[in-house]
């Protein structure tokens, strides 16, 4: 995702968007397990840690991360996504399932999805990172057992947040998809993620995105660059345009069966 100029994506995903209204030693990519489909679908020393645990596996690889492999996409650019763009005259979109047939999302098919498992035979915890046509990371999506969260104090804008439909008969807090921009020290630290309930606006503690499914955990969350907006008008510019809405679309569309 960039911070400015955007590419044109989908223009049936972006309308999908408005209707919805860890890492291990194997590597697998989406093109073994997406089906293509027309239908549209951080910067101040912590305070304290919260940690949300089923069992005792080992925790998710970092957001981070790159994937390795020949079936890897080659970045244009490095680091996390911000400078990415969708290709252009893409229709359709390809589904990705986690592991077990538990977790799937949505996204456009000219982009792509690598899988890092843990080490276990079934795997019982996943990390998904999602690429752009052109390489860019744009968002992780993490499936297990166990994860941690890092809360400190934080000034909070929230922009946008909706309940995620494909996750509202997990347990409470339901699971929301928002975008908002959190304030520390006179910075401005913008996230679009999956979040326990409606994260309210004011003085409150940064969001975990840790969200419970079955006896499992689910974290998502898109992958911004360094200061991706100039301002917050500029980030709800970026909202309305085709990338960020593309990305909405990608959030809302995760389902737990």
């Amino acid at each position: 995702m960039r911070s400015a100029h955007h590419a044109t994506v989908v223009a049936a995903l972006a309308a999908a968007a408005l209707s919805l209204a860890g890492c291990g030693a194997v590597a697998q990519s989406a093109s073994n397990n997406a089906t293509p489909s027309a239908a549209a679908a951080g910067a101040t020393a912590p305070a304290t840690t919260a940690t949300a645990a089923a069992t005792a596996t080992p925790a998710p690889a970092s957001p981070s991360a790159e994937p390795s492999g020949a079936a890897a996409p080659s970045p244009t650019t490095s680091g996390a996504a911000g400078a990415g763009t969708a290709a252009p005259g893409s229709t359709d979109l390809a589904t990705f399932t986690f592991p077990g047939d538990k977790v799937s999302f949505k996204y456009p098919s000219t982009w792509k999805v690598e899988l890092f498992t843990g080490s276990s035979t079934p795997p019982v915890s996943g990390t998904a990172t999602v690429y752009d046509a052109d390489g860019n990371r744009q968002a992780t999506i993490y499936s297990g057992h166990i994860a941690d969260g890092v809360t400190h104090p934080v000034t909070r804008d929230v922009f946008e947040t909706q309940p995620v439909p494909g996750l509202q008969k997990q347990p409470a807090p339901v699971a929301h998809y928002s975008f908002y921009a959190d304030r520390m020290e006179n910075n401005s630290v913008y996230r679009m993620h999956l979040t326990a309930g409606a994260p309210p606006s004011g003085a409150d503690l940064a969001q975990d995105g840790i969200i419970r499914v079955g006896k499992d955990v689910l974290v998502a969350e898109v992958q911004f660059i360094e200061k991706p907006f100039a301002s917050d008008a500029a980030a709800k510019a970026w909202l309305a345009g085709a990338e960020g809405q593309a990305l909405k679309a990608l959030l809302l569309s995760i389902s737990y069966r």
